[in-house]
């Protein structure tokens, strides 16, 4: 059993992973929320509220994780905010999450990227700012001393999960996948030696999201 934090919950990645972890009830959960209106609702899923906003420093970052085996990092900062709030969540808070995680020595760190992150050319000029935010982020985990899995879906749906994803975008029967298979596949990866510092790209597919990595 790990302690597994997540950061970002309050989205609706980290509130279908909430769902998902609760289906196995392996890990202890902790889940970083910016407001305390939003504790009742996870309260009642059993796992433990912390108060964390990711515009804080790094001392309330760190200790807000404080003791977690695992983190894994779901936030973001939505499609309604402009490029300052991409950059100060996107990209400065995935920062000093990393950096965080490093100072309590954090067994894992699992980040949800974006697919073509590491791919300019695929980069439309509206989300060019989320892109490049992601891509920094990207780089600066895989030069952490973390262990990491890096994860970068298509574009997310409410639809139900399938439990089948494809890690291989050049097909393109979809770019699409729905958000409770992120879920699953961020599950997968929890303590298992496969994912580790592995990045994977995630679309709907015919995969079972246990055999990915």
């Amino acid at each position: 059993m790990s302690n597994v934090f997540i950061i970002g919950a309050n989205g609706k990645v980290g509130k279908n992973l909430v769902n998902v972890l609760n289906e196995k009830k392996e890990h202890e959960v902790s889940v970083g929320l910016r407001k305390k209106e939003q504790f009742e609702y996870f309260e009642e899923k059993g796992v433990k509220p912390v108060l964390l906003n990711l515009e804080d420093n790094l001392d309330a970052i760190t200790d807000a994780i404080n003791g977690s085996d695992v983190v894994v990092f779901t936030a973001g900062s939505g499609g309604s905010t402009g490029p300052d709030k991409t950059l100060t969540i996107d990209l400065d808070g995935a920062a000093k999450s990393v950096e965080a995680a490093e100072k309590i020595g954090a067994k894992q760190f699992i980040m949800v990227s974006a697919i073509h992150a590491d791919a300019p050319e695929h980069w439309t000029e509206d989300m060019k700012p989320y892109y490049i935010a992601k891509h920094y982020a990207d780089n600066i985990i895989q030069d952490s001393k973390l262990n990491y899995t890096i994860l970068r879906p298509g574009g997310l749906s409410d639809e139900a999960g399938t439990g089948k994803v494809t890690t291989d975008p050049s097909g393109f029967k979809t770019t699409m996948i729905p958000r409770e298979d992120v879920a699953r596949a961020i599950e997968a990866a929890i303590g298992n030696e496969k994912a580790e510092n592995k990045i994977v790209s995630l679309l709907a597919g015919d995969t079972p999201v246990e055999e990915i990595y």
